[in-house]
């Protein structure tokens, strides 16, 4: 019969997940840096204002800024559980986090591959982002998201078709959004955009839609590998159920 100290841990745990959370050390402080360095990024855009800040759309005609966003909502549900020990908010930051981790993967690999090809397809000339800015939104976030899902969150459950479904909404909403800021402001937010032209932007997006889904597939075997995923126990129930990863 299992103890009552294994009973406890797995009540606060997922059996695949490798470090306790909801807790208030490890999991609050990886949280407190995430959000931290989110808010620099956004502070960066305020004291650096340039031609977005008046446009229509402002820096949300970024994927960057959509992503970071969203990375910034996810950790803050998840410092709220770390300090509140809610279940039900580690299930949100989970859920928020099969969104927003792929998504951050996917502006990670698309940006810094498409900068060392030609950093002008991808930073307007009158963009001023010195290195520091550059990977506080380019690299940190989908870094720090790697971790929590690596180490401070159950196995994801999500499958091809519906990872597919969701990354072609993203990608295509996107592209609906960047259009209309285009009709308003007569340029795009990355000038890629407009070097491949219409069909050129079709082909992108449907790229970026597949690169999304391939990294929740990629994702998921990752944390299977660092955690054993199918060796001990199965994830059966969706990210952050409350039965199986906590009290209420």
């Amino acid at each position: 019969m299992a103890s009552s100290g294994t009973i406890q841990s797995l009540q606060r745990q997922h059996p695949l997940q490798r470090l306790s959370s909801p807790s208030r050390g490890f999991s609050a402080l990886v949280h407190s840096l995430g959000l931290a360095s989110f808010f620099f990024s956004f502070k960066y855009m305020h004291e650096n204002p340039n031609v977005a800040n008046e446009a229509y759309g402002w820096h949300f005609q970024y994927l960057t800024v959509i992503g970071l966003t969203l990375a910034t909502l996810t950790f803050t549900a998840g410092l709220l559980a770390d300090m509140t020990l809610s279940a039900r908010l580690f299930l949100v930051k989970n859920l928020l986090s099969v969104c927003s981790a792929p998504m951050e993967v996917l502006i990670s690999i698309l940006y810094w591959g498409i900068r060392l090809i030609d950093k002008r397809l991808v930073v307007p000339d009158w963009v001023i982002l010195p290195m520091h800015a550059d990977v506080g939104f380019h690299a940190i976030p989908s870094i720090v998201l790697l971790i929590d899902l690596l180490l401070l969150s159950p196995p994801w459950t999500i499958t091809v078709l519906p990872a597919l479904a969701l990354s072609s909404t993203i990608a295509f909403g996107y592209w609906f959004w960047i259009e209309r800021c285009f009709q308003y402001n007569g340029w795009y937010p990355y000038p890629i955009f407009e070097a491949v032209g219409f069909e050129g932007r079709i082909g992108l997006f449907a790229l970026s839609a597949v690169t999304m889904a391939l990294s929740t597939g990629t994702l998921k075997w990752l944390y299977g590998r660092v955690n054993g995923y199918g060796t001990s126990a199965k994830a059966q129930s969706r990210p952050g159920a409350i039965k199986s990863n906590g009290n209420i």
